[in-house]
């Protein structure tokens, strides 16, 4: 029995594929982790694109038609590609200064719903001027993992932009949304 125990302890057959046999779950979750991680992390980077494009778009104009809304939606549904647009909100506001007070002009939402025409707005320091407007555009992504059966499900992944009107101080509504 002994001598049994012994041979069995200097074999060496079969160890490296033993080894594989233990590694190789763990090397397969690092690739496919770090493809994951490079996917959302370029979702995210293309959401940021998306809310400063909006907000770009619109902010050139002196005046946005209903068309006009229509193609700036277009750009943006364009700009996630090769990622789903479905879920995709983008929600464009114009906000001015009334005697200090920051309140909402108009707003037109895609997928979801604008905010409320009067309504008044707390914006970061220094982004308006007095007397001044400026465009809000904010989007929201539901991001689904290729793996989301082992990860995790869907994860929100959101971005404002404000942008300046450069032809105009405001920029006049348009009709109706799109």
């Amino acid at each position: 029995m002994l001598r049994l125990l012994a041979r069995f302890r200097r074999a060496k057959d079969g160890l490296a594929a033993v080894e594989f046999a233990m590694l190789a779950p763990v090397l397969v979750a690092l690739f496919l982790g770090s493809i994951e991680l490079c996917n959302a992390l370029n979702c995210q980077q293309k959401v940021g694109g998306m809310a400063s494009t909006a907000a770009d778009l619109v902010a050139q104009e002196t005046a946005v038609a209903r068309g006009d809304l229509s193609n700036v939606y277009s750009a943006v549904n364009s700009i996630v590609y090769p990622f789903s647009t479905a879920g995709l909100r983008i929600v464009i506001t114009s906000i001015v200064d009334n005697s200090g007070t920051s309140k909402v002009a108009w707003s037109c939402a895609q997928n979801g719903s604008p905010r409320s025409v009067g309504s008044t707005m707390t914006l970061p320091t220094g982004v308006m001027s007095s007397g001044g407007s400026v465009i809000l555009a904010e989007i929201t992504y539901p991001y689904t993992s290729t793996l989301s059966d082992y990860i995790t499900g869907t994860v929100n992944m959101t971005e404002t932009f404000y942008a300046r009107p450069r032809r105009s101080t405001t920029i006049a509504a348009p009709p109706s949304c799109p």
